[in-house]
């Protein structure tokens, strides 16, 4: 036994086996790093190659289960294109058909009518007055009439040369003799302030006892020393016979003063009771539904 332990020389490992073994540490230490630079180095060498087209591909391929219909967004400028042309039509056919009502108004009448458009309005003043683009070189004079298709609108306060002031019927501060068609019930009518201002006027009447019913037709009276004698005014909305001093009624205007773009003028004491324009009953093609506003004023 102790002659085989001196006289037998140790295994050593065979040079291979070494070299296996350090390959094997180095590689647990640092594969996986290399790995992940050569495929780093590799991708941009291919997408420097390539310029990128086949990563891009790749891209779209991945997800293009996730998006919509790639015609979608064309198919959305398409429809939006047409909506806006559609409510370019709607806007000409609107205007088309004002100017064609205030022609057959211009026409229908008297020969003295002189279409004017409404240039200005001011904010402040939106039921007071408005600025037309008619002045004393067209023919325009103080205390003209201003009438629309429903009725009258106002009376001409101011001129220059290429322009007119007009005071609107829903002016507060305005009086106007009128007369209730039907009975010839009389009194005078002014604006009012607040929620219904531009759309309504309060008549007060003369008679304490009135004849008078809603939906009845109100005029410009032979009293009034604004307008002419059955120009059309607008219709009875409401009767409060208790109110003190005297009864009082809410008038519905029939001209569309809350949009005026366009407006006939006519020559003071033009047009007379005979040429009167007529008070239509409301319809969507011939009349306006003025739209409350603060202040009022003629």
């Amino acid at each position: 036994m102790l002659f085989t332990q001196l006289f037998t020389r140790p295994k050593v490992q065979p040079r291979t086996s070494l070299r296996m073994f350090t390959v094997r540490r180095w590689w647990e230490r640092y594969g996986t790093q290399t790995l992940l630079i050569g495929l780093a180095i590799g991708t941009a060498a291919i997408v420097r190659q390539t310029q990128g087209v086949w990563l891009m591909e790749t891209y779209q391929g991945l997800t293009r289960p996730f998006q919509g219909n790639p015609n979608q967004a064309a198919l959305q400028i398409e429809n939006a294109q047409v909506l806006e042309l559609q409510q370019r039509l709607i806007e000409l056919q609107n205007r088309n058909q004002r100017l064609e009502e205030l022609l057959g108004l211009v026409q229908g009448k008297k020969p003295e009518a002189l279409p004017a458009p409404v240039i200005g309005r001011s904010a402040d003043h939106w039921w007071q007055q408005i600025i037309l683009g008619r002045g004393s070189q067209d023919g325009v004079q103080v205390n003209s009439v201003v009438m629309a298709p429903g009725g009258v609108v106002g009376r001409v306060s101011q001129v220059s040369p290429h322009a007119s002031r007009v005071v609107l019927l829903s002016d507060a501060a305005n009086q106007v003799g009128v007369t209730v068609s039907r009975s010839r019930a009389t009194g005078y009518m002014k604006g009012q302030t607040g929620e219904n201002a531009g759309t309504q006027v309060i008549m007060q009447f003369f008679d304490k006892v009135p004849d008078v019913r809603k939906g009845d037709t109100v005029v410009t009276s032979s009293f009034s020393s604004k307008f002419p004698a059955g120009l059309p005014v607008g219709r009875i909305e409401s009767i409060d016979l208790s109110k003190s001093p005297a009864p009082e009624a809410i008038i519905q205007l029939t001209a569309p003063i809350g949009s005026l773009e366009w407006v006939a003028v006519y020559p003071p004491g033009v047009p007379n009771q005979a040429d009167a324009l007529p008070n239509p009953e409301p319809s969507p093609s011939s009349s306006f539904a003025p739209s409350p506003s603060p202040s009022a004023q003629p």
